[in-house]
Order: C-alpha cells, then structure tokens, then sequence
C-alpha cells in the first residue's frame, strides 16, 4: 500500500497496523486553509513534522480550529519534491518507545508545501499570498541557530545577508532576508498584526529573530528600499510579536530499520534520500516520545488553542528560566559532551554510550554537578526530575537512532550556549567555585581535540559541518598543536580562547585555560589517550 492521501481511504489497512489516522477530512482542511490561512512554518525538517505541525493537527482533531498548517523553506528545496509532493505532504511518524514498541500515526495537515525560491515566482507569488492575509497568525521556525545568523564570528556579513541588504526585499536570498521582505508585503497590505514564533534551540530565539530582521530592515530603510515607518510596525509587539520559546523533542535522521519496518508493514513506496546539502529526509519520522514546547504567549493576531495540543503557554521570564534548564543545563550540553567524545571513541549510537560507564559517569556528573547548581527552577518543570528523564530514560533509549555525528554539527554555534551561560554564571555569581569545574573544561578540551579529525584509534574522520570548522582548524594549526604532538599547548590556546563569540565568554579571564590546556595535553598523546583522560577525569 503506498502512502498516499487517497489511499488513506482504505481505513481496514491501516488500521490493521496500528496505524493512527487524521480524525478529519483532510480535503475540507486544505480548502479551509488555502482561503484563511492561520499558520505558516518555515523549515520543513523532522522537528517540525513529528511535533509542530502534530500540535496542529491535535487542535483540528478535537475540532478546535478547521485550519492546518502550511510550511515553506528557504534552502533544501528537494526537500519539498521528493518527501513532501510525492506523498500529497503526507508523513508518518514513529513514536520510538523505550520498550521497543512504536507507535505510527499519519499527519495529514501539512496543506501546502512551498519552496521559497525567487526563481520560482509561482511560489513567490503564493507565499505573498499567504502572509498578506488578515487571517495569518503565526509564522514559526525551524531553522536551527545559523538560520538567523547574518554575520560570523568576526562579526562579518555572510555573503547572502550582504546580497539581501544591498539589493533589497525583491531578490532576498537568506532566511532572514525572506522573512523581512515577507514582512513588508503584509505592511504594504494593511499592516496586519503577526506573531513571529522561533522555536529553534536558541537563547532568547526572539529577541534573535528580531535582531537580524531589523538589521536587514535597517539596510533597506538607509538605501530608500522601504518606507521608514516599516520598521516600526516591526518593531511594535502590537504589530508584530517576536515571542521566546523553549523547545525539546530529539528527532533523529531516518533510520533505516525503521524504514525496513514500516516496509514490512506494508507500506510499499517510502524511501529515505539525501540532498544535495547533506540534509536527510524521508516521508516518515523517527523521534523519541518526551516533547516539550513552552511558549511566551504573545500573539498580537490571536492564536489558536496551542495549550489544547501540548503547548505551556506562559510568560517570558518563565520561557526564559525553562530555555536556560534545557538548553545550558539538563540535556544540550550533555548532548554535545556525548557527541565530542562519541566521535572521537568511534560510537554510532547516543543511546550505546550510555552503556559505556566512562561516558554515563561524564554526563550525570556534568548535569548534577556542574550545570544544575545554577540552574533557575521554572516551576513549570522541575529540573531535577527533567534531567533525570534525560540520563535515564531518554539517552538511554535504544531504539532512539541518534548519532553523535548529527549532535556534533555546528557546535561552534552552540558553545556559547550550552556551556558559555553556566560558565558566566559562575564567573558573575559564583567565583570561588570556578576552579572546581572540571568536566565543562574537559568538553571544550574535547572539541578541539575532535577539530584535529583523528579518533582514539588514530584513524582520520570526517567532522560534522561546521560553519567555524576549518577557522578553528587554521588557529590550531597556527599554533602547532596536532595530533599524538609531544610537547605542551601551555600558552597556546589563550587567543582561541579568547573567542567570546564562540565561547560565550573570554575564558582566560575565567581561570580555565590552564585546567583546558592540560585536558587537551593528555588528549593530544596518541592512541587511547582520550579513552584515558576521560577515564580519570570521571574516576576522581
């Protein structure tokens, strides 16, 4: 049986799989949507299809809105031909249970799937369309933390930022510069109220969402491209809303099991492809069941019953506070500590190097110890009973299909964050125990040792992409520090540590350079030195 929105009709089937159907008439859906469309996400990823647009479909499944979700992208647009067309936008997912059953159900309310490509004025002219009208209330994303970045870490344009501010809303080529001419067409049409909903790993995701739309507004205003008075209709929380938001749910690539076993349930045309940029699709997902999504409720157009499809809805300093838990304390820099050495000890699963009692000790540690203690409770989850879920049930989950390779992309980008606050709030607020932080320094000792791309066993890798990869790489390599090298890096990390961009902080002002520079001494000493370093860091 192929997955295919007419053969959805065929109920016996599925239901015969265990298979969870839309609860509505998919057809009455799109044609409600194409006419008053509410919704509108940009980034068309496994992140989005297993949780954003489910809390959607949850809403029209208990008849609380009649309107989907429509999703758009400004990149991998073989994205949108080859897992959304083929499959009439159809997905299934794969609720990987910790044990070992799945569980499958069809989201059906992705209505349209556009790219968002200039070249392209039919889709263009579409997604003008689209957030020109008055019933359009959110447009959220998925884009990851470089979506927003408009410049590197020397504070330089990137390429197509530059483009967009120089030439204007008619041509943008970021995602940034989309969303900024986007903007303007909704001005020119009525100035409409809007919420725009970053649901990126990011902190504060808002305030950076703003940030690079209004620099791009700036651009534009200075070259005459808009009218002045553009930018504070953008700016006005009335007018347009930039709220914060905390999201957690762990979505893997496809896996290729699960694809044999969907296969074998008899679902006949699914297949997994790779694009041209790197990124892994298929028309089904894998994720682990926990899922969290706390958004500041500020959404100036109105909004639909988001609290009714698993949604906390609450302020921003409470949005804050549980961002700051996950995201600097109680999963993603254990994730990114997991990843480092994962690679480096050549382990394709996070859920086997939880097994491995160096690695479990490495990660327990760091969140009990190191990272919880300055953690902001945000009542609306307890910290502690979320890292444990974390260390004992979520890592843990062996039919769970994450790498430490997909962990490990653009941790440059993520530094500042998972490790950079905790280290800040030692420094302002906690001085004296800085010097007892340990495992943290390992972990950045750990990153640049995996930058070198030489594993355990002394064998070449290749890292995960990394925007700030091969800077990094160029400053190691300055300063002659390599792999299985004899002699001491003391002295030599101070001006990549330095890097406040990347680091969150100049880390020599912290006191832990030199405790960085003897961690990355013993990794640097050849086969098994990382195995040993890490052994007796966590044994003390």
């Amino acid at each position: 049986m192929d997955l295919s929105k007419e053969n959805l009709k065929k109920t016996e089937f599925w239901n015969s799989i265990d298979v969870v159907l839309p609860k509505y008439d998919i057809d009455k859906i799109r044609e409600a949507t194409a006419a008053n469309p509410t919704w509108l996400h940009v980034g068309g990823g496994n992140i989005f299809r297993a949780f954003i647009a489910r809390v959607n479909q949850r809403l029209i499944n208990q008849g609380l809105t009649d309107s989907g979700i429509i999703v758009c992208g400004t990149m991998d647009y073989e994205n949108f031909e080859k897992i959304y067309k083929p499959f009439d936008n159809l997905t299934i997912i794969c609720d990987l249970r910790p044990d070992g059953n799945t569980g499958y159900e069809i989201i059906g309310n992705i209505t349209e799937a556009i790219p968002a490509n200039y070249d392209d004025q039919d889709s263009i002219a579409r997604l003008n369309e689209i957030v020109t009208s008055p019933s359009l209330q959110i447009i959220s994303f998925t884009i990851t933390e470089k979506g927003y970045a408009l410049r590197d870490a020397d504070g330089r344009l990137y390429e197509q930022a530059a483009k967009d501010m120089e030439n204007g809303p008619s041509h943008p080529f970021s995602c940034m510069g989309f969303i900024a001419a986007v903007l303007f067409e909704r001005y020119k049409a009525g100035k409409y109220p809007l919420a725009l909903v970053s649901m990126d790993n990011c902190s504060h995701n808002g305030d950076k969402l703003k940030a690079s739309v209004t620099e791009i507004i700036d651009a534009w205003t200075a070259k005459g491209f808009v009218d002045p008075a553009f930018k504070d209709y953008a700016t006005d929380p009335s007018c347009v809303a930039y709220p914060w938001t905390m999201i957690d749910k762990i979505t893997p690539r496809p896996s290729d099991e699960i694809l044999e076993k969907l296969t074998g349930l008899g679902i006949s045309n699914l297949k997994s492809v790779k694009t041209t940029n790197g990124v892994y699709a298929a028309p089904f997902v894998n994720a682990e069941v926990p899922e969290y999504l706390v958004v500041e409720d500020l959404f100036p157009n109105g909004r639909p019953a988001l609290e009714k499809g698993g949604v906390i809805l609450t302020d921003r300093d409470t949005v804050d506070k549980a961002e700051r838990m996950k995201v600097t304390a109680c999963l993603n820099p254990l994730h990114t500590s997991l990843a480092l050495f994962g690679c480096l000890l050549g382990f394709k699963k996070i859920s086997d190097e939880m097994n491995d009692e160096d690695l479990k000790a490495l990660v327990t540690k760091m969140g009990y110890n190191e990272c919880l203690p300055v953690v902001c409770n945000p009542k609306i989850l307890d910290p502690e009973r979320f890292l444990k879920e974390v260390l004992e049930e979520r890592f843990p989950n062996p039919f769970l299909p994450d790498t430490p390779q997909r962990i490990a992309t653009d941790t440059s980008q993520k530094l500042p964050i998972r490790f950079g606050i905790t280290i800040s709030s030692y420094l302002n607020d906690h001085p004296e125990q800085l010097k007892s932080l340990k495992f943290i320094p390992l972990v950045i000792a750990a990153w640049l040792r995996y930058l070198l791309a030489y594993d355990d066993n002394g064998n070449s890798f290749e890292i995960s992409p990394d925007p700030m990869a091969d800077f990094f790489r160029d400053e190691l390599a300055a300063n002659n520090i390599s792999y299985g090298m004899e002699e001491s890096v003391k002295g030599k990390l101070s001006g990549i540590l330095s890097n406040e961009t990347v680091f969150g902080t100049d880390l020599n002002k912290t006191g832990l350079t030199p405790v960085i520079e003897q961690y990355l001494d013993e990794l640097l000493k050849g086969t098994g030195a990382v195995r040993k370093t890490l052994h007796d860091a966590v044994a003390d």
